[in-house]
């Protein structure tokens, strides 16, 4: 296996704005500090990997390739910021698909690490959900929730006990980089 430093970030309301299902790559808008996140963790040599459900394309709310002009954005996004993103992967299936890709399935973990050639217990996976702290603790990575401090989804959310509670991508880096590895 390759270099373990690897950070598996989520897309909505970790790196960018969580606008629902958007499908415009003109919507997409960093969250105000990811760009100082991604450029710290790339400085740092960490490899940066976007997975991300987007349940939108099999819920029949727009198509895939309305998905990958989004991909193409934020990859042209991380340029534009000095960090360089090392791949996005998607699941577009709806939750009552079931498929193996859908986060917390491990599906694409599995195939991120093959194609990039990591351990994904090495990796750090940061995200603002439950299901994001589930899939970095089935792939037994370090896990890092992205939590406003005082809200009652915030509460519910901590719950599923991450290794670290940031309050944005900035936080998150610099925890990442300082906390020593398990």
């Amino acid at each position: 296996m390759s270099d373990g430093r690897v950070v598996i970030l989520d897309r909505d309301g970790t790196v960018v704005v969580d606008r629902g299902y958007l499908s415009d790559p003109a919507g997409l808008d960093f969250l105000p500090d990811a760009p100082p996140g991604l450029q710290l963790l790339h400085s740092q040599g960490y490899r940066l990997v976007v997975i991300t459900n987007q349940s939108g394309v099999g819920r029949g709310l727009f198509a895939l390739e309305r998905v990958e002009a989004m991909n193409r954005r934020l990859h042209d996004m991380f340029e534009e910021v000095g960090a360089r993103l090392a791949g996005i992967y998607v699941c577009p299936h709806a939750p009552a698909a079931n498929c193996t890709c859908r986060k917390p399935a491990q599906g694409l973990m599995l195939r991120a690490a093959a194609e990039l050639n990591f351990d994904p217990s090495t990796s750090v996976v940061v995200g603002d959900k439950a299901s994001d702290i589930e899939f970095g603790r089935h792939a037994g990575a370090r896990t890092i929730l992205i939590s406003a401090p005082k809200s009652a989804a915030a509460d519910s959310e901590r719950s599923c006990d991450p290794d670290f509670i940031a309050a944005d991508l900035l936080v998150a880096a610099r925890w990442i980089v300082t906390a020593p590895t398990a």
